[in-house]
């Protein structure tokens, strides 16, 4: 690996760990095994490196799991288990993803907040909303539903228990509650609780 590679992959799990606002350059450096004016070098300041991490790391998982989404076309049951799978696998593949996610998007002044809005949004839930709509109209879909909330549901499901997982597991004293066993719940309860047969 690359020092350039090194220093994201560093820069990533300092963000992850305690938050990009409580992350210095010198925690990277030091992460990195190398010194700040190093860092400094490659990335220029820590919001240069910030949007390095978004376009080189967060940008191409969530380019991951909109991929399998294309596939799904309208099969509303396709849509909701690519979904619910490409979430857990890519969150088993970068276990980073669910503490950034509550850290700096779900929090209130998370520092890629703005990116979700801006960029994430319009590639992933946007369209499972259109294609939720349309499969309603087509009498697909529970009418009952709002396709936005659906959405929001999916990632609840999903999101939220990933990231929580360590409290869970000590909680019930259940180690086996992982992503396996997060997909399997999330998909009986969505595909049921969606009524996807519904006339």
């Amino acid at each position: 690996m690359d020092l350039r590679e090194r220093l994201l992959d560093a820069a990533l799990a300092c963000f992850a760990a305690q938050g990009i606002g409580a992350t210095s350059l010198r925690d990277i450096a030091r992460r990195a095994g190398v010194t700040p004016a190093l860092v400094h070098y490659y990335y220029g300041d820590k919001l240069q490196l910030q949007q390095a991490v978004v376009a080189e790391r967060l940008w191409p998982v969530m380019a991951q799991v909109h991929a399998g989404m294309g596939e799904a076309d309208d099969d509303v049951a396709a849509m909701v288990t690519r979904f619910v799978a490409g979430i857990t696998h890519v969150v088993a593949a970068h276990p980073w993803l669910p503490t950034l996610w509550v850290r700096e998007i779900l929090c209130e002044g998370g520092a890629l907040r703005g990116v979700m809005i801006e960029r994430i949004g319009p590639l992933l839930p946007h369209l499972l909303v259109e294609r939720f709509a349309a499969a309603q109209r087509a009498g697909r879909l529970n009418p009952g539903l709002d396709p936005r909330l659906m959405v929001v549901s999916m990632v609840g499901l999903t999101m939220f228990p990933l990231a929580s997982a360590p409290i869970w597991q000590q909680l019930f004293g259940a180690g086996e509650l992982g992503a396996d066993a997060v997909q399997r719940h999330a998909l009986a309860l969505l595909t049921h609780g969606l009524e996807l047969g519904h006339e």
